[in-house]
């Protein structure tokens, strides 16, 4: 049976639904890869929540290729600052200067309702304004700076702890983490899957 869970954002007055889970098995260097579950704001949110959950899923085919998958397994997290996020989502480039999403190359900001309010929320990366693609950050502490210019979808629901792991690990002059951060495997958490 499905429902949706609520989450309540600290000090932003809101209350937002999860209504799907999605998950990313995550390796830092060589550690064994541990479990981050996130929750999705679907309902707030639909069509950002709907690009993070089909990348995860991996099943859309990338716009020059039938054979290629858009999807974030494989991909690195290439950039870390703490006390503010940590970023991935660019399975093009691996830099941070690629990306794209399942609605074409980029798409536009949905909705700046859900603030960033807490540690552990879900926002798109962008340019600027209307460029979400598939980059994404995981904040690390409260950032209203970023409220009305990146769109947060959803939240880490569990395995927040590895999340900390990536924000206290050596980074080089760019922000980039010196060992390896990568999703090893993503898809939807099943409720079958809960301990």
């Amino acid at each position: 049976m499905r429902f949706g869970f609520i989450s309540f954002l600290v000090g932003s007055g809101l209350c937002s639904t999860v209504t799907e889970k999605v998950f990313f098995k995550i390796k830092i260097g060589a550690e064994i890869p541990e479990t981050v579950v996130f929750g999705l704001y679907g309902n707030t949110v639909p069509k950002t929540a709907e690009n993070f959950k089909r990348l995860c899923i991996g099943d859309t085919p990338m716009v020059d290729s039938k054979e290629e998958k858009m999807t974030y397994k494989g991909s690195k997290f290439h950039r870390v600052i703490k006390n503010f996020m940590v970023q991935g989502g660019d399975f093009t480039n691996g830099n941070g200067t690629g990306g794209v999403s399942i609605y074409g190359e980029k798409f536009p900001d949905e909705s700046f309702e859900i603030k960033h309010s807490k540690k552990g929320l879900l926002s798109m990366a962008n340019a600027g304004k209307n460029t979400n693609g598939s980059q994404f950050f995981i904040t690390t502490a409260q950032t209203p700076w970023l409220n009305g210019h990146h769109v947060v979808f959803g939240e880490v629901l569990r395995g927040y702890g590895t999340i900390e792991k990536m924000e206290t690990g050596k980074v080089d002059g760019d922000d980039r983490p010196l060992a390896d951060v990568v999703i090893v495997d993503c898809g939807v958490w099943e409720e079958e899957n809960e301990l």
